[in-house]
């Protein structure tokens, strides 16, 4: 069975809702190499990528635009096939993307042979993946910024106890990987 790994970019104060600290194309003046370097290989894990509807559109509509991306992550967007949870969505018009209509159906990928499967961003989504007890693994990347506010990836401070830490990686740029695995 393949792993579903819930991937995050993720405040200190648990909050993923990237309203205002987070921006895909603007890092800053901080070194992502080594952030790169570790999703790039992240992505050779994976062969499939499970989005909520709206991450799938803000992603549809932003990384295949990006023709001067030296980070290889539009590369892997475009090719690595694409599975989109949404009961409107009729026409997903990005290739290798296919539409499924209930959290439920992401079990059955799981039973498919193949390589992890990344979730990302999809708060509504990654929640009911989480109810259901699909998640194998949180591949959270930690940013040394508080918010105050928004959503979480653990709504209501509810943190589940089958946690084991495999990992925890800090980043030149402040940025701390940490990856959990339920057990």
């Amino acid at each position: 069975m393949r792993d579903l790994v819930v991937t995050e970019n993720i405040t200190l104060d648990g909050v993923i809702e990237a309203t205002g600290w987070f921006d895909p194309g603007d890092d800053g003046d901080a070194d992502m190499t080594d952030v790169v370097a570790v999703l790039a290989k992240q992505s050779e894990a994976a062969d499939a990528l499970v989005l909520g509807r709206q991450t799938f559109e803000d992603m549809r509509g932003y990384w295949p635009l990006q023709t001067d991306d030296t980070t290889g992550i539009s590369d892997y967007l475009n090719t690595v096939a694409k599975y989109v949870v949404s009961s409107s969505l009729q026409d997903p018009e990005w290739e290798h993307s296919t539409v499924l209509r209930t959290p439920r159906e992401v079990e059955a990928l799981k039973a498919q042979p193949g390589k992890d499967i990344v979730a990302t961003g999809s708060i509504q989504l990654v929640h009911a993946l989480m109810d259901a007890g699909l998640v194998d693994e949180y591949r959270l990347f930690v940013y040394p910024v508080v918010v105050g506010s928004g959503r979480r990836l653990f709504a209501d401070g509810a943190t589940p106890t089958n946690l084991r830490l495999v990992e925890a990686q800090p980043f030149t740029s402040g940025i701390t990987l940490l990856r959990y695995r339920t057990t």
